[in-house]
């Protein structure tokens, strides 16, 4: 080997200067950003087409003696369409009401003003939400404060001497029971 042949040299590399190294930190921490922002917004988006909408079932309440006639009492039920991490927001209450007639009603828990919890007052015959002031009377129509309506309603049925509520979905003012 000659001493004037040497192998060729690699070509050299660009020194990284402080202002590319910032401009690729920075695209790193805006791409980051962006996934973290977009994962949940195209799962939002994929879950209103995926989800079964509207997904309701008849659930027993209890047998007909735990509600006295003319009386309503606080009952609540599993939802059926839960997930292992709901835990006890799973169970949801609901006021039966069961006239003197013997008919049955019963209302979704939550004011339809803002969705807080109503109290049932027996001596006034009242609903009492303690958010706003909403007043609802004892068959859960309104009768004042900002509530647009009355409460929620479910649907009922009566099987085998037990009560039955159509639930699952929690009611709203776009998708009432």
């Amino acid at each position: 080997m000659e001493p004037h042949d040497h192998e060729p040299l690699p070509p050299a590399v660009a020194p990284v200067t402080r202002r590319d190294f910032l401009f690729k930190l920075g695209l790193a921490i805006n791409g980051l950003a962006a996934a973290l922002v977009g994962i949940p917004v195209v799962g939002y988006v994929a879950s209103a087409l995926v989800k079964d909408r509207g997904r309701q079932a008849w659930i027993p309440l209890g047998g007909l003696d735990s509600f006295p006639l003319g009386e309503t009492r606080l009952a609540s039920y599993r939802n059926p369409f839960t997930t292992p991490w709901d835990g006890v927001t799973a169970d949801v209450p609901c006021w039966v009401r069961r006239k003197a007639s013997g008919d049955f009603q019963v209302f979704a828990i939550n004011c339809a003003h803002l969705g807080c919890p109503v109290r049932w007052f027996p001596q006034s015959g009242l609903f009492m939400c303690p958010c706003h002031g909403g007043v609802y009377y004892e068959d859960g129509s309104r009768a004042s404060g900002p509530p647009p309506r009355g409460l929620f309603e479910y649907q009922i049925r009566v099987r085998a001497n037990h009560l039955e509520v159509r639930g699952g979905q929690t009611p709203n003012l776009s998708e009432p029971v």
